[in-house]
């Protein structure tokens, strides 16, 4: 309810429009802001702009203001790895730290059917390399029914986090590089490099590489010997393609390990493999993660590092969204691909 009273007796009440303060030749803009609660130090600054009556809200039992709507779904809503703002006009925003951006979709698809509440995120899966907004959620009225916001609150209980961040595990990574030109020297390798970048941006060691050549049984003996060795993931560059001389996933399939898929419906990465032996991925990895920003190896290896253990459904997935659009100058992660 909208009442007018002395600026005295508003203490504790919600303002229903912006004030504006005007300091001639200096400045003009708000000194309150609709939905501000007056406070009892807010009175002289609100009789120095000529404010001796003010218009409130009067909450009613079984309403909320925006802001502690705000704060309640945020509150629901948020799961490890986000920390919140303050309300700032009735919304709240979510603060990721690094790892990967996991979003209920489904959850989140269920809270915005609520007339009236908003939450938006960026996509699910995105890896977070620095601290930065990820979410943002409000009411539209500047008052909301509290019953839609206990709505709110149910669907988290029942759903677990609707927006969290699954931190990048620290692991030991072997490297195998193939092909019959680097193993001899007559070509340099220069995909090793880049995947050890990769990695050590999200946090990853590459505990070492070996070179091999065409050879399948070569390449076998050397995913097997990291594992041996202790590594937690292989990651083997070259000989992914359907050249006869292209032995690599004959090779990981020699080791024994459960092949998820040899394929993936995305461009650039199609000729890629993932395969599990005793629970330590294998990674085959196609020429194109060593020429493009963003591939295959984006999509998958983060949340292989968030510790996800990705089916033939999750590659199969990857295909809506999977097209690069090949722009002059790469923006990933600021733009389609992988979402």
């Amino acid at each position: 309810m909208m009442n007018s009273l002395p600026v005295e007796q508003a203490v504790g009440k919600v303002l229903c429009h912006d004030m504006t303060r005007i300091v001639p030749g200096q400045t003009k803009g708000p000194a309150f802001r609709k939905g501000h609660i007056v406070r009892e130090e807010d009175i002289p600054l609100l009789l120095e702009i000529g404010k001796e009556h003010i218009y409130v809200l009067s909450l009613e039992e079984g309403q909320l203001h925006e802001d502690d709507a705000a704060r309640r779904i945020a509150n629901a809503a948020t799961g490890p790895g986000i920390t919140l703002s303050d309300p700032v006009e009735g919304r709240v925003n979510f603060l990721a730290d690094p790892g990967l951006l996991t979003i209920n979709v489904e959850a989140l698809n269920r809270i915005n059917a609520i007339e009236e509440v908003a939450l938006a995120t960026l996509h699910t899966g995105q890896q977070i390399t620095s601290r930065r907004p990820v979410a943002g959620t409000r009411v539209v009225p500047l008052v909301v029914d509290e019953d839609k916001v206990r709505r709110v609150e149910t669907i988290c209980r029942e759903s677990g986090p609707v927006v969290q961040v699954k931190p990048f595990a620290r692991l030991r990574v072997g490297m195998v590089t193939t092909g019959s030109e680097v193993y001899y020297g007559r070509i340099e390798d220069k995909f090793g490099p880049v995947v050890q970048r990769k990695f050590e941006k999200l946090g990853s060691t590459i505990m070492g590489q070996t070179l091999s050549s065409d050879d399948p049984a070569m390449t076998r003996d050397a995913i097997d010997a990291f594992i041996a060795q202790g590594a937690e993931m292989v990651v083997v560059t070259g000989g992914m393609s359907v050249d006869p001389d292209d032995q690599t996933p004959a090779s990981i399939r020699a080791t024994g390990a459960e092949v998820v898929t040899y394929g993936s419906p995305t461009f650039p990465g199609v000729m890629f493999m993932l395969a599990y032996k005793n629970g330590v991925p294998i990674v085959g990895l196609p020429g194109c993660v060593m020429y493009y920003r963003a591939s295959i190896f984006d999509l998958v290896v983060p949340r292989l590092l968030a510790g996800e253990k990705l089916t033939r459904k999750d590659i199969t997935e990857l295909g809506h969204g999977g097209f690069c659009a090949g722009c002059d100058t790469c923006r990933y992660p600021v733009c389609p691909f992988g979402k």
